[in-house]
């Protein structure tokens, strides 16, 4: 029985060290692959082909990076992970019958893409906690934005937004405007199902919302104080 324990809280102490590690490594270095492009590829039946390239920040388009923000976190830049209010406010809705929805944070959809698998389970839930902690405590808004951007999935086989930039409007995450910005975001919700150009009735609805959104939100600042000092 001790053999069992000791070998349990030698698993424990080694996943503890690796992961922290694994973070702190992409706290500098580019992520190459997620586990959901691996996965996509196994399910397809057909071949197929990864779009995907890695570029900093400072290249992807401030309208994209305020776009998504508005469409999937409008407090990224002020929780440390998890937002209590869109957590609190979707219980309260599921309480009243309606639908319970997600109120998974930038940060916590970073996590899931470049550390877990997609399906739904209490251990991914509690494996993506524990990752989003830690990625908030070692990376800043900027890089979690970074990695996020270039890891989401934006289309079949389409990852990050340059990809994304070049499939659905052949032009690059630098050049983006606030139109097709905003189209991009909208389909976030179910990249495999909508279509950012042309949009489908529901895209385009949801990408009026975002853009209105956009303009309500303001400037984009990383800094939490001036972001503050912004808004007032």
């Amino acid at each position: 029985m001790q053999k069992y324990v000791r070998f349990i809280l030698k698993s424990m102490v080694a996943f503890l060290i690796l992961s922290v590690l694994w973070v702190l490594v992409y706290r500098w270095v580019d992520v190459p692959a997620t586990p959901l492009m691996g996965i996509r590829k196994l399910q397809s039946k057909q071949r197929h082909i990864i779009q995907h390239r890695w570029i900093p920040l400072s290249q992807i388009s401030k309208d994209l990076q305020l776009a998504v923000i508005c469409s999937e976190d409008q407090r990224f830049i002020e929780h440390q992970g998890f937002d209590k209010k869109a957590i609190e406010k979707a219980i309260t809705e599921h309480k009243a019958g309606k639908r319970l929805r997600g109120a998974s944070t930038i940060s916590q959809q970073t996590a899931k893409n470049v550390f877990l698998w997609p399906h739904r389970s209490w251990l991914r839930k509690g494996l993506e906690s524990y990752f989003t902690f830690l990625i908030e405590t070692f990376w800043s808004k900027e890089r979690i934005l970074e990695i996020y951007l270039n890891s989401i999935e934006m289309g079949n086989g389409i990852y990050g937004a340059e990809a994304a930039a070049q499939f659905w409007f052949n032009t690059s995450a630098t050049n983006l405007h606030k139109e097709e910005a905003a189209a991009l975001a909208a389909i976030l919700p179910n990249p495999l199902l909508f279509l950012a150009n042309p949009p489908s009735a529901y895209t385009q609805k949801r990408k009026e919302w975002i853009l209105s959104q956009m303009h309500n939100y303001g400037t984009l600042v990383f800094d939490k104080k001036q972001q503050n000092e912004y808004k007032e």
